[in-house]
């Protein structure tokens, strides 16, 4: 395999990037750092008051983020494969879509500041999905702090998130249509994904593999 030292699988809320993540690092035998979310004391408050909770939500996640990649500095980590179930960058896909004027213009601040020691991973996995899709694996998954999103915020998220990686360029990136793929039980799914991910990647490249 090529030189990869940091591969980040990123999408939208429900679509599976941390069972993917988890596989991915298993079968590279790679180091693996998953997002905090449950860590976030105003997630629950914020699904239910979404504009009250907002900015302390995202700086609860801006912050722990930046934690972490700082950690991951001290401790080599170019020394070891690294998967995570997120990219820094990301977060401010969420203020743009959840924050006020004021709150942006403050946000921006902070955040500029951090991404000026963030580096850029080697390979980005953007999943996508159609908000049918992400509502149902929500659901399914059924965690108590998720059960008062609605359809109108995913299919927002969504189309912000489609909206930034189609402009991405920072790195390589692979673009896979999840909607009916399964990573995480077909074995057939995953090996063609390793395989894929095996092979050079320059710019974008869409994976949407036509089932057996």
């Amino acid at each position: 395999m090529r030189n990869l030292y940091h591969i980040a699988i990123e999408g939208v809320i429900g679509v599976g990037k941390t069972s993917l993540a988890k596989r991915l690092s298993k079968h590279l035998e790679s180091r693996l750092v998953l997002e905090e979310f449950e860590e976030n004391p105003f997630l629950s408050s914020f699904y239910e008051d979404q504009k009250r909770y907002a900015f302390q939500t995202q700086l609860f996640f801006l912050l722990s983020r930046y934690r972490q990649f700082q950690d991951l500095r001290q401790t080599e980590l170019f020394s070891q494969l690294l998967i995570t179930d997120y990219m820094f960058q990301k977060d401010r896909l969420f203020a743009y879509l959840n924050l006020d004027e004021n709150e942006m213009g403050l946000y921006d601040k902070i955040a500029g500041m951090m991404e000026e020691s963030i580096t850029h991973p080697d390979l980005v996995i953007y999943l996508q999905a159609d908000t049918d899709r992400l509502l149902y694996n929500i659901r399914k998954r059924g965690r108590d702090f998720e059960s008062a999103i609605n359809t109108d915020y995913i299919a927002a998220l969504n189309q912000v998130y489609n909206e930034y990686f189609f402009r991405y360029k920072a790195s390589p990136l692979l673009i896979i249509n999840a909607t009916d793929i399964d990573f995480v039980n077909d074995e057939d799914d995953l090996a063609d994904l390793l395989n894929t991910i095996r092979q050079p990647i320059e710019g974008t490249k869409f994976y949407n593999p036509i089932k057996r």
